[in-house]
């Protein structure tokens, strides 16, 4: 495998995803980084000093069209909404599991070295709890998959760090979350929150170098 790799990031513009862009950007091992958007990226998002940022704006809807980008040796998925931004649950459903199983086959078929997405503590496809529920189904579709060897989810707790749109429960939850980390030891560290930049970290770590 060449020494320089390839990475293809979707959901560059929300919080994990921002902090990853800006890691690969200044990881010497990555040659490029090319993003997948629903729009222009905003003047300045990113500082692109070794000139590797390749921006494409998609129709997620029509995700297969753009399976050669899924040639990339790296592909990392940060998409995710929320029930109440997508205005249903089937909104909800299609960007957290649909586009990330999409983008996982697309990733299969184009023979990715690695595959990397976020999910959540709690994942569990038989949760009571609708977020938990979709994001265990879509765990248990992609590690199901045959041909996708090198697949991981990682599981984020409560996400620190500053977001674009304001969300007053996760605010508080987050202010919460702070004062009682002290309290999750042994079987409850993985409800600590964290970082958005330790979450990018993790996904890099995961890939297959």
């Amino acid at each position: 495998m060449s020494d320089k790799f390839h990475a293809l990031v979707l959901g560059a513009t929300g919080l994990v995803g921002k902090q990853l862009v800006n890691q690969l950007l200044v990881d010497k091992r990555y040659e490029s980084v090319t993003l997948l958007l629903r729009k222009p990226l905003a003047q300045n998002l990113f500082i692109d000093s070794n000139k590797k940022l390749q921006p494409l704006v998609i129709d997620f809807n029509r995700l297969d069209e753009y399976q050669g980008y899924f040639g990339a040796e790296h592909i990392y998925v940060c998409l995710g909404t929320t029930i109440k931004k997508a205005g249903s649950r089937a909104n909800f459903r299609r960007v957290d599991f649909e586009y990330v199983h999409i983008a996982a086959q697309l990733a299969r078929a184009q023979r990715a070295a690695s595959f990397v997405w976020i999910s959540s503590v709690g994942a569990n496809a038989k949760s009571r709890n609708f977020y938990l529920r979709v994001k265990g189904e879509l765990e248990n579709a992609i590690m199901k998959m045959t041909g996708l060897e090198h697949a991981s989810g990682v599981r984020p707790s409560l996400l620190l760090g500053e977001r674009e749109e304001k969300r007053f429960g996760e605010w508080l939850g987050a202010c919460l979350a702070k004062i009682m980390a002290p309290l999750f030891k042994g079987k409850l560290a993985k409800y600590r929150p964290v970082s958005a930049y330790e979450v990018a970290a993790q996904m890099i770590r995961l890939q297959r170098f």
